[in-house]
C-alpha cells in the first residue's frame, strides 16, 4: 500500500498589515467564547432582558439603535453565532418597521466586511494553490454572479456566515454583493423580524400557540421556497418575454425529442413508459452513432482481430501450428450484420410499439415551443411541445489540415462504409490520435496484418489515464505492430500523383509518413448548428450550456448525451436522458440534478483499460489524498489459465479508511470487472464490503477480492493483532 504525498504548496509571503487583521479577528472570536458572550445571544436572556430594553429604548432611542447596529455588524462580520437570535430581539425590541430596517442594513455591511475581511485573508492562497478550478467559478460569478449569488441567499441550508466567506474568495465586485445582500436577505429579515414581534407577546404557555406566531414560523419555512418559485418565474418571465406572442394555448406533445441516439431513445422510452404523449425526430440512422458507427461496429473489429491474433499465437493454448486466412470484404461484411442484428432494438417498430411516435427527418426547434420537421421527400409539418429534450450528439472533429481533403480521409463514422468497399485491406495505414477510438482502431487493425504508425501530439497515448497505463497501452500496440510516435504533431498532408503522405513535426525535423489510407481520430465535437439554437440564442461552446438540471437557456429546452458533454459516453447518455426526461415531464413538482459522482468508462484494447472514480493523476491534480493498493493479474488462477496474466487492478481509498475514491483495471475483462467497483462506489460501499463477498473460484471477479485483500493486509491493526499474537502464546504454554 503506498501513501500519495501531499501535494507541494506555494509559499506567499504574508504582509504584517494581514497578520494584524487576523490577530485582531481571532481575539475577538476568542474573547466572545472565553467570557462566554454566547449568554447573551440565546431567546432566555431575550425574554428576560425584554423591560429594561424597552425603557433603555424609550429614553436614549438614538444610541441603543446604533449601539444595536454596531453590535450586530461586528457579530455578522466575524461570523459569530448569534444573528437569528439578533433578528429576532430586533423585532422584539424595535418593532416590525423599524427593526427591519436597523437588521437589513446591519446584516448587509457585516456580511460585506466578512467577504472583504476573507478576500484579503484568504484569496491569494486559495488561488495560489486552486487557481485553474477558481478561474471557472469566478467566469460564471462575472456572467451570472448576481442571481446567483441572490438565489444561495434564499437557500437556508446554506448557512449565510459560510456563503459570505466562499464569496470572498471570488471575484465578485463589493457593491453587487453589497446590493444583491440587500435584496436577497430582506424578506428574509422581514419574516425573521416579525416573528421576533409575535415572540414579545408570550406571556405564557398558551401564547405559544398565538396564530399570529404560528404564521410566524410558517412564513420562515415556506419563504425560501416561495420565494425560489417567485424567481424562477422571473427568470421564466424574462427568457420568454421575445417569444410570449408565440406561446400557443394548447401543446400537441408533452415531449419532443431530437435526436435517435442512446440519449433521445432512453428519453423518449421514459416519456412514453409514464404515459405522456412523446415524438422522437432523427435526421440520419435510428441508434445513433454508438450502433451505427462507433462501439458496435468497433467491437465487432475488435473481436476479428483479437481471433486472429490468438489463432497467430497460438503455442500460448498448447497448438504447435495454427494458421487462419480471412477476407477483408466478410469481415467487414460481418461487422455491417452484427449492426443489422441489433438494429431492431432501436428500430422505429420497437419505439412506435412502445408508444413513441418516431418521425425521420430534420428537426428545426423554431420557438421555444416548436419543432419543425422536414422529412426527407422535402414537406414540413410543425407540432407543438411543452418541452423539447436536445440529444442530437456528437461528429468526428476534422483538424484544419492543409491538403487534408486533397489526399483523403476516413473518420470513425465514415470508415465501415467506405472499408466495406475495398476488397483487401490498405496495406499502409496512418492513424492520427491516441485517444480511446485511435488506440483501439490502430490495435485492431494492426493485428490484422496492415502497418499502421498511430501519430500522437501530446507527450503520450491515453492522456487521461496515468502515465504507467499509457505506458503499457503503447507497450501492447507495439508488440502488434504498431508504430506509437508520440510527440508528432501533424503539419500537412501532401499528394504527389497516387502518392499520398502527411507530414508530421518531431524534435524539430519534418517527417514524411506515406499512407494508403488515412484514418482521423482526434476526438468528436458536438453538433451545435442546424436545428435551431443560434436562433434561439442558446449560449453554447463546446457543448450546449446547461444547468444542474440539463435545462438550457430556456427551462423548457434540455440537452442530454454528447451534445451536452461532460463525459461523451453511451452510458451517460442514456444516464442524462433518465434526468432531462424526468425533470421535463415532472420538474414543476420535482427536479433531479444529473449525477456525475460515480462514471466509469473503458478504452477496449487488449489488455483492456477501465476507469471509475479518480485516477493517481487526478488526485494529484487535485490535491487529494489518497492510499492506493495494486494487485497484479500474473497472480490470478484464472488469468494464468486463460494465458492473459498480465495487468493489475489498482485502487484509491481515503487515508485510513475503505471508502473507495476511484479504481483503474487494465487487463482482460477489465470492463466487466469494473462493474462491481461502480456498484460499491455509487452505494457507498467499501474495500471490507467487498472483501467479504464470496466470489466463484475460478473467475476473473475475484480479481477484486484479491484486491480488497492487499487493502485489508495494509490496513491491519498491528498493535490488536500483537496482543492476539501474545494470547495465542499463552493459550500454548
Amino acid at each position: 500500500m503506498l501513501r500519495a504525498p501531499q501535494p507541494k504548496k506555494r509559499c506567499l509571503s504574508v504582509s504584517p498589515k494581514k497578520i494584524l487583521i487576523l490577530a485582531v479577528v481571532l481575539a475577538a472570536v476568542v474573547a466572545f467564547f472565553a467570557f462566554d458572550l454566547g449568554r447573551y445571544f440565546s431567546l432566555d436572556f431575550v425574554k428576560q432582558s425584554q423591560a429594561q430594553f424597552n425603557a433603555l429604548f424609550a429614553e436614549h432611542p438614538v444610541t441603543v439603535t446604533l449601539a444595536y447596529f454596531a453590535i450586530y455588524v461586528a457579530v455578522t462580520a466575524l461570523s459569530l453565532p448569534g444573528a437569528a437570535i439578533m433578528t429576532l430581539a430586533a423585532g422584539a425590541g424595535f418593532g416590525l418597521v423599524l427593526g427591519t430596517i436597523v437588521v437589513s442594513f446591519a446584516s448587509t455591511l457585516g456580511a460585506t466586511l466578512a467577504m472583504l475581511v476573507a478576500r484579503y485573508l484568504l484569496r491569494d492562497s486559495i488561488e495560489a494553490r486552486f487557481g485553474r478550478r477558481l478561474a471557472d467559478v469566478n467566469k460564471g460569478v462575472e456572467r451570472e454572479g448576481a442571481f446567483y449569488l441572490f438565489t444561495l441567499r434564499l437557500i437556508p441550508a446554506i448557512p449565510f456566515f459560510v456563503l459570505n466567506l466562499v464569496m470572498g474568495l471570488t471575484r465578485m465586485k463589493t457593491r453587487t454583493f453589497f446590493w444583491v445582500s440587500q435584496v436577497g436577505m430582506l424578506a428574509g429579515t422581514v419574516a425573521y423580524v416579525y416573528a421576533g414581534t409575535e415572540l414579545a407577546k408570550i406571556d405564557s404557555l398558551g401564547s405559544i400557540l398565538s396564530p399570529g406566531l404560528i404564521g410566524a414560523f410558517v412564513l420562515l419555512g415556506i419563504f425560501p421556497l416561495l420565494a425560489r418559485r417567485i424567481v424562477d418565474l422571473v427568470q421564466r418571465r424574462k427568457v420568454f418575454a421575445r417569444w410570449k406572442d408565440q406561446r400557443p394555448a394548447t401543446f400537441d406533445r408533452n415531449l419532443i425529442v431530437i435526436g435517435a441516439g442512446a440519449g433521445g431513445l432512453v428519453a423518449s422510452y421514459i416519456a412514453a413508459a409514464v404515459k405522456a404523449k412523446v415524438t422522437l425526430v432523427e435526421a440520419h440512422k435510428m441508434g445513433g452513432d454508438c450502433l451505427n458507427f462507433g462501439c458496435v461496429p468497433s467491437k465487432a473489429l475488435i473481436r476479428t482481430a483479437r481471433l486472429q491474433h490468438q489463432i497467430r499465437h497460438a503455442e500460448r493454448y498448447g497448438f504447435t501450428e495454427a494458421t487462419a486466412t480471412f477476407s477483408f470484404k466478410q469481415v467487414m461484411a460481418r461487422i455491417h450484420q452484427v449492426i443489422a442484428d441489433i438494429a431492431p432494438h432501436d428500430s422505429i417498430e420497437r419505439y412506435t410499439s412502445l408508444g413513441v411516435d418516431v418521425r425521420p427527418g430534420y428537426a428545426t426547434i423554431v420557438n421555444p415551443w416548436t419543432v419543425e420537421i422536414r422529412a426527407d421527400d422535402g414537406s414540413t409539418s410543425r407540432l407543438t411541445t411543452r418541452n423539447i429534450v436536445i440529444a442530437a450528439g456528437a461528429r468526428p472533429f476534422v483538424p484544419p489540415l492543409p491538403g487534408l481533403d486533397d489526399v483523403g480521409y476516413v473518420t470513425s463514422d465514415t470508415l465501415w462504409d467506405s472499408f466495406a468497399e475495398l476488397d483487401e485491406m490498405p496495406r499502409r495505414i496512418v492513424v492520427l490520435g491516441g485517444g480511446p477510438i485511435g488506440c483501439e482502431l490502430s490495435q485492431a487493425l494492426a493485428r490484422l496484418g496492415a502497418r499502421v504508425q498511430q501519430v500522437e501530439m501530446a507527450p503520450r497515448i491515453m492522456m487521461r489515464e496515468d502515465p504507467e497505463v499509457s505506458e503499457l497501452a503503447r507497450q501492447a500496440l507495439q508488440a502488434d505492430g504498431v508504430q506509437v510516435l508520440v510527440s508528432h504533431k501533424a503539419l500537412r498532408c501532401e499528394r504527389d500523383g497516387d502518392s499520398r503522405a502527411i507530414v508530421v513535426e518531431h524534435d524539430g525535423k519534418e517527417i514524411r509518413l506515406e499512407f494508403d489510407a488515412l484514418i482521423v481520430a482526434v476526438g468528436r465535437s458536438a453538433r451545435l448548428t442546424g436545428y435551431g439554437l443560434e436562433e434561439l440564442g442558446i449560449p453554447t461552446s463546446k457543448t450546449v450550456d446547461t444547468n444542474e438540471y440539463l435545462q438550457t437557456l430556456y427551462p423548457n429546452i434540455y440537452a442530454a448525451g454528447d451534445v451536452a458533454g461532460p463525459y461523451q459516453f453511451t452510458h451517460v447518455a442514456a444516464h442524462q436522458a433518465w434526468y432531462a426526461a424526468v425533470n421535463a415531464l415532472f420538474g414543476d413538482v420535482k427536479r433531479f440534478k444529473a449525477d456525475y459522482s460515480v462514471i466509469p468508462w473503458a478504452t477496449f484494447i487488449d489488455p483492456e483499460v477501465a476507469r471509475v472514480g479518480l485516477n493517481e493523476q487526478d488526485a494529484k491534480d487535485q490535491g487529494i489524498a489518497y492510499d492506493m493498493v495494486k494487485y497484479g493479474l500474473d497472480d490470478l488462477d484464472r488469468a494464468i489459465a486463460d494465458s492473459e496474466a498480465h495487468g493489475f487492478v489498482k485502487v484509491l481509498t481515503v487515508p485510513g479508511k475503505d471508502t473507495i475514491l476511484g479504481v483503474t483495471i487494465v487487463g482482460a475483462h477489465a470492463g466487466d470487472l469494473l462493474a462491481e467497483y461502480v456498484l460499491a462506489m455509487k452505494h457507498g460501499l467499501g474495500m471490507n464490503k467487498i472483501l467479504g463477498t464470496i466470489h466463484t473460484y475460478p473467475t476473473w471477479s475475484e480479481a477484486n477480492k484479491y484486491a480488497a485483500g492487499e487493502w485489508k493486509r495494509a490496513h491491519q491493526p498491528r498493535r490488536l493483532l500483537e496482543w492476539v499474537r501474545k494470547y495465542h502464546d499463552w493459550k500454548r504454554s
